[in-house]
């Protein structure tokens, strides 16, 4: 198994141990302490020993931040963890605060004395970061203070071990390019001596390797240095090379100790060296090594952001492959829920669903640990089945299920809701008003330098006339075998990029009803050039679905469906009958698909 179902949270270990970091904030002379849900790489997914906001506060998720001062405490994140923080976190010691309406540096101007000293460990926060919560507290005259050695570490007497997974090399067949024309292409459009690589994901393409660092996302934890001219050198725990990697990267790049990395930026600043990095991602205590050693510091993004993104035509064949392999999975899973699974529980399923990806032999990981919502829990957005929590799927409910595969050619993430037994009215419209968004946005037309923002409200205005929104962006950026939630596209209402030709994003409208149920579906989708629109003046781009599972018309209300729209989900449930049913080995499988994908009945309003 890929995933846990232990139960992660104890609040009540909360306040013992912010008592015992308190005891610490004084020892040292400080007024607070912050605690991000983050490791030196700022990735979504840590390693356990750098769980440190879960194993302070109970806490989780994927993103969040506590503030711990001398006589409050906080815990900070955004929507889709508004019920979770509530259920794993003891609220008497950490007050659960709305970080997108109250980020954490206009929290700490609120709260904090004056002339407060606020200490942070400069490993886990970015130079962007710092400068916000540094004009935080300089509202009140107050200070943010690095210390050596972080105070949760010192309390966490059983802290795991850092993670020691050995790197593969990932195929030319699957990279679509050489490591070495990859560092080329990069180096030659750097404005700069040298720029200091600190994404793994980034590390990842460029040397086209993989690494088993962190659950569900195969990348290496290390960082690397790519100069202008000459070869760029990846500091990384030598134990994690086998020979194969060995042989590969030495044909690209210098390896080194991950403990040779402080001085190596030493060694910039001493020779003057501008060195370009992205203060998005790179840790504080990086950027200020160079400034100190006498390096000239150029803030710009991450060279591999964009071109990762842009996937080219062996990266764009093997994510197509993927689905439909995990399209046949899929349908396996959702034969089997209609047959039996809607009598079990949320666990037997996200049981059900590994398995059946684990019999195509291709399955590496999950993309993320599976959500399986029933009932109510499909409400709660990021909601993950515990042995404790494990719903039973009752009848005349709906399940909500979220799931994600990594194969070495492709990643996949779907979302698909199910009705269980008999929906009610209100559960079918609230379906039908999700799925006009989804459809809508997959229909998109769009000219080239549109962002994603300018796309998101075709998402969500069924739901806005209906009175609805979701707290959650309408698609995420994902991976060739590298991180299912991938920048720097997005569609959300603070998607800033423009979408390009080879970007895979998500669509993934939803809409939840706290204590009743959830509602999401989701496909991942390829931004590609769009047929010609007769008398059109300008090329447009628009969206090839990848995702290829049945969407569940058991919950459609076909009379709020214009005809259009009835074609459309007709056209992709014929796509999905043509590409998935012959590769379906059990006949009682492709019967249950023929019903899935028949066509709608045409409503008499359209």
């Amino acid at each position: 198994m890929f995933q846990s179902f232990d139960t992660l949270a104890d609040p009540s270990l909360g306040a013992p141990r912010l008592a015992r970091l308190r005891e610490d904030l004084t020892r040292d002379g400080l007024d607070g302490f912050l605690v991000p849900r983050a490791d030196e790489f700022q990735g979504e997914y840590v390693p356990p020993s750098a769980e440190r906001l879960h194993w302070l506060t109970g806490f989780s998720g994927s993103a969040g931040i506590a503030v711990a001062l001398k006589d409050r405490a906080a815990i900070l994140s955004d929507g889709r963890y508004t019920l979770q923080i509530r259920a794993e976190v003891d609220t008497a010691a950490f007050t659960p605060v709305d970080g997108v309406a109250t980020p954490v540096h206009a929290w700490l101007a609120e709260n904090v004395g004056d002339g407060a000293k606020i200490g942070f460990d400069p490993w886990l926060h970015t130079r962007t970061q710092v400068r916000r919560l540094v004009e935080g507290l300089a509202k009140r005259g107050a200070s943010l203070v690095p210390v050596a050695e972080n105070l949760v570490d010192r309390i966490w007497i059983d802290r795991p071990a850092p993670p020691a997974g050995l790197l593969s090399v990932q195929p030319l067949a699957f990279a679509g390019e050489e490591a070495s024309a990859k560092i080329a292409r990069v180096a030659a459009d750097l404005a700069a001596d040298a720029v200091l690589l600190t994404q793994p994901d980034s590390i990842a393409w460029i040397f086209n390797v993989r690494g088993r660092d962190v659950a569900h996302n195969p990348v290496p934890l290390a960082f690397a240095v790519v100069p202008k001219t000459g070869r760029p050198t990846l500091f990384v725990d030598p134990a994690k090379l086998d020979d194969a990697v060995r042989a590969h990267l030495a044909a690209v790049a210098d390896v080194a100790p991950r403990d040779d990395l402080l001085p190596a930026l030493d060694r910039l600043g001493a020779a003057k060296a501008a060195v370009a990095l992205d203060p998005a991602w790179t840790p504080e205590i990086l950027v200020r090594r160079l400034e100190t050693a006498g390096a000239s510091v150029v803030e710009a993004e991450d060279p591999i952001i964009r071109p990762k993104a842009r996937k080219n035509a062996a990266e764009i064949a093997g994510t197509r492959a993927a689905h439909v392999r995990d399209g046949v999975a899929m349908a396996t899973f959702l034969a089997w829920f209609d047959a039996e699974g809607h009598a079990t529980d949320e666990i037997t399923c996200c049981e059900k669903l590994e398995a059946c990806r684990a019999a195509t032999g291709e399955l590496v990981d999950l993309s993320f640990g599976t959500i399986s919502g029933a009932g109510p829990n499909g409400a709660i957005v990021h909601y993950h089945a515990t042995r404790a929590t494990n719903r039973p799927i009752d009848r005349d409910s709906l399940f909500l299920l979220d799931s994600g595969a990594q194969y070495r050619d492709g990643t996949t993430d779907v979302t698909r809701t199910l009705a269980v037994g008999t929906p009610t009215t209100e559960m079918r419209r609230c379906f039908t008003l999700v799925l006009k968004g989804h459809l809508a946005l997959a229909a998109a037309r769009f000219p080239a330098g549109t962002t994603g923002a300018a796309l998101d409200t075709l998402a969500r205005i069924a739901l806005w006339k209906a009175g609805y929104d979701y707290d959650h962006g309408t698609g995420h950026g994902v991976g060739s075998f590298l991180s299912v939630h991938e920048g720097p596209q997005r569609i959300a209402k603070t998607g800033t990029v423009a979408l390009e030709p080879g970007m895979i994003v998500s669509n993934e409208p939803g809409y939840y009803r706290t204590g009743a149920f959830g509602i999401r579906i989701e496909n991942l989708v390829l931004v590609t050039p769009a047929a010609e629109i007769d008398a059109g003046e300008r090329p447009m781009l628009g969206f090839e679905d990848l995702t290829l599972v049945p969407i569940d018309t058991r919950l459609v209300d076909v009379s709020m469906l214009d005809r259009a729209e009835i074609v459309r989900l007709d056209a992709y449930h014929a796509r999905v009958r043509a590409e998935i049913g012959p590769r379906l080995g059990d006949d009682a499988t492709r019967r249950w698909l023929e019903r899935a994908t028949a066509p709608l009945t045409p409503s008499p309003a359209s």
